[in-house]
């Protein structure tokens, strides 16, 4: 059996993380795991239980008593081909998408006790390797051994386009102007945080793909996987 390693991708948001993650662990049949959406789900939790007021206000003691009713998990549609997000056993993989969910995301990601909680479960994930995660303190805080990382980045209007073109392909309601303040305040609020901020692994190995296909990007990153591969197998 070849020996199998991890792959940590960081990066801001709306980079196009995901949609590499996703084809890479489909390459190497390995596991996907969405860390931004464990923290969307946890924020659409907060928001279905009134932990964030109606001003945007977070009731930081309350949802920090209620952390181990939240429940967050994978599970794989063969019909979409795809991992889908699970909070207490509903599907919320549309839900967690909203502009609702993207304009509180962050402030809840910044709690330290949320962040303990699903760091140590994003831990438990990786633990057997053969995982891809994506998010924006993998390779920096969740994973730091990883064998391989990638810090994703491109142009904020760019970015906020290809958000803006995701959300309408989902139904969702939105401007792009809307989109584009999201995504400046998040970048902001990411990179300033108090707790586990956004940051590029020493490590890690850059890809601008402002002008960059998928494709382009996907066989960039691969080659990187494969000589990765190449030296593990060597060690072994």
């Amino acid at each position: 059996m070849k020996p199998k390693i991890n792959i940590a991708i960081d990066g801001y948001s709306s980079c196009g993380k995901s949609t590499l993650a996703k084809s890479i662990a489909k390459e190497l049949n390995y596991v996907y795991i969405d860390s931004g959406a464990m923290y969307r789900a946890m924020t659409l939790y907060a928001l279905q239980h009134g932990y964030i007021g109606p001003d945007g206000v977070i009731n930081t003691e309350g949802l920090i008593h209620a952390l181990d009713l939240v429940m967050i998990n994978f599970k794989y549609n063969t019909d979409v081909q795809q991992y889908e997000t699970f909070l207490n056993g509903q599907n919320v993989e549309r839900e967690i998408r909203s502009l609702q969910v993207s304009n509180h995301v962050s402030p809840i990601s910044n709690i330290k006790e949320v962040r303990q909680k699903l760091v140590r479960l994003q831990k438990r994930m990786a633990e057997t390797k053969g995982v891809v995660m994506d998010g924006r303190d993998i390779g920096t805080v969740v994973l730091p051994d990883a064998d391989l990382k990638i810090f994703m980045t491109a142009d904020n209007r760019i970015r906020a386009q290809r958000r803006y073109d995701e959300l309408r392909s989902m139904g969702v309601e939105s401007s792009f102007e809307e989109v584009l303040k999201n995504l400046n305040s998040r970048d902001e609020y990411d990179s300033s945080r108090s707790n586990d901020p956004l940051r590029r692994a020493e490590d890690a190995v850059v890809i601008d793909n402002t002008n960059l296909t998928i494709e382009e990007q996907f066989q960039f990153i691969l080659a990187n996987v494969l000589k990765k591969l190449g030296a593990t197998e060597n060690v072994v």
